[in-house]
């Protein structure tokens, strides 16, 4: 199985809900300013690496987990799952796929703090912002984990999975 979470800028939501999928952050409890900023990836990426699979690392049933920033393009994810289809196709591939939306998640504070830190470059201003969005919503990404690890464990007859969670919104 192959974990993609995926939201605007893979920086953020994305980055927490890695490091929560790969038991890199304490499971239910706060989160330090120190805990977020050291998150890897967390708020280092750049409109330059949009569309990158970013590898974060294996799981303990040694599933790789990645991340990917799609921008804007709400055809990134389909297009990806095509191409996953056309390489079951063509190369007698086995891996079940599961892409997972952090999007609902963030809250404004936090998209905020991204655009200040990610686009205009103003971590002075953004980096407090975005500590404070993910101490909000840090709880409702380790939900969104343990769903999207659940329906992954789910006997299914689709190849590719595609949860957009709506459910978990702030």
């Amino acid at each position: 199985m192959i974990y993609i979470y995926n939201d605007f800028a893979g920086t953020h939501t994305t980055s927490i809900a890695a490091a929560y999928h790969l038991n890199k952050l304490p499971p239910n409890l706060p989160l330090s300013k120190e805990d977020i900023l050291q998150i890897p990836y967390f708020n280092e990426l750049t409109t330059k690496d949009a569309g990158k699979l970013i590898f974060h690392g294996t799981d303990e049933d040694d599933n790789p987990v990645y991340t990917i920033g799609r921008r804007s393009s709400k055809i990134v994810v389909p297009a990806l799952k095509e191409m996953c289809l056309l390489l079951f196709e063509l190369c007698d591939f086995e891996e079940k796929i599961i892409f997972s939306n952090t999007s609902p998640t963030v809250p404004f504070v936090m998209s905020i703090g991204g655009l200040l830190s990610r686009g205009l470059g103003i971590d002075s201003l953004g980096v407090p912002l975005l500590v404070k969005g993910t101490q909000k919503c840090h709880s409702l990404i380790q939900e969104l984990v343990e769903e999207t690890k659940r329906i992954g464990a789910e006997e299914q007859s689709e190849k590719v999975v595609v949860l957009e969670n709506k459910d978990f919104h702030i």
